[in-house]
Parts: C-alpha cells; sequence; structure tokens
C-alpha cells in the first residue's frame, strides 16, 4: 500500500458463476421496484403533489437508491468478456445470474450509520443497491462463465455456445 491511503483488494481466482433462481432474481428486481416506487411518491409529496413531474420524480427515486453499473463488453471469437464497476461491493454482496443471451448483475450491501455530534453542513450518500440487466450479442454457454472481483471492477468471462454447422451430405446409390 501507499502512503496516499489507497488500498488494494487482492484477486481471488475466478469462480464459476452460480445461477440463481428465476424466482428469487423476480423477488429481488420486484423489490427493489417497489422501493422505487415508495421513494417517488415520497418525492410526490414532498414537492405538493404537484403533477407533471412522475419521470422526474421517478429517475431521482431510482439514482438516490441504485448504484449506477457501468459496464464494458468485448468479444472475441470464442467468448464475451464484461467489465462492471461495482465499487465498495464485495463478492459476498453481489449475485450474478447468466442466461443464454441476457445477464444480470445484483447486488445490496448494509450501510452503516454513524452518530456525530455537531451540525452537519454537507452530506451525500451512495446507494447501497445495484442491479444491471445486460443484452448479450451472442448465445454463451451459462455453465462455464467465470467471476473476478478485483479494486471495485467485476470481471466476467462467458464463452460463447458452439454454433451449429451446416454440413452437406451426398447420397450414396443403393446397391
Amino acid at each position: 500500500m501507499s502512503d496516499k491511503g489507497t488500498a488494494v483488494q487482492v484477486a481471488k481466482q475466478p469462480t464459476n458463476v452460480t445461477p440463481i433462481a428465476p424466482e428469487n432474481l423476480f423477488e429481488r428486481a420486484n423489490n427493489i421496484l417497489n422501493a422505487i416506487s415508495r421513494r417517488a411518491y415520497e418525492i410526490f409529496e414532498g414537492n405538493g403533489r404537484s403533477f407533471g413531474r412522475d419521470l422526474e420524480d421517478w429517475f431521482r427515486a431510482e439514482r438516490e437508491l441504485l448504484h449506477p453499473v457501468h459496464i464494458h463488453v468485448t468479444e472475441s471469437g470464442d467468448a464475451l468478456e464484461v467489465k462492471a464497476e461495482v465499487p465498495g461491493f464485495t463478492e459476498k454482496e453481489l449475485e450474478i445470474n447468466v442466461e443464454p443471451r441476457r445477464l444480470v448483475i445484483t447486488g445490496k450491501r448494509e450501510s452503516k450509520k454513524e452518530e456525530k455530534k455537531g451540525k452537519t453542513l454537507y452530506s451525500e450518500s451512495c446507494a447501497n443497491q445495484i442491479m444491471r440487466v445486460i443484452d448479450l450479442p451472442a448465445d454463451v454457454e451459462a455453465e462455464k462463465a467465470t467471476a473476478t472481483l478485483k479494486n471495485g471492477v467485476l470481471e466476467l468471462n462467458l464463452p460463447k455456445s458452439a454454433k451449429a454447422r451446416t454440413v452437406r451430405i451426398e447420397p450414396k446409390a443403393a446397391a
């Protein structure tokens, strides 16, 4: 570590990605959407219930509750590689679901409440949940997917499915 206070997290060996049950994924997505709806309604009420700002209220609630996940997807001849920025999340707080044409990254971390004495002059917070659904440009073999978390970047290696090949068969004359 350097003397500037930067922390280095040791990368673990790539691990296989275990798919989560669709019911759990649906339940988690539903819980996130419900939380956003509740917060958007609170914002609506806080603005004096003025109509015409529905979308603005929804986006504000989404920004407050969900941390944005920036991604970078690259494709080689035999695999897709996805890099997702998930700063502050540990491997235990992330869930990754890989389907043949879709990748879902979700995460939830517990926030620690600090009690300080004195007057707060300025405060910022970061959302403690993430959810990102990515439609993949090619079919992948979900069972062979691997993931590594290093320095707040989740790296996924998704091997492509073997393409079906067309083979021409010549008929032979019957003897």
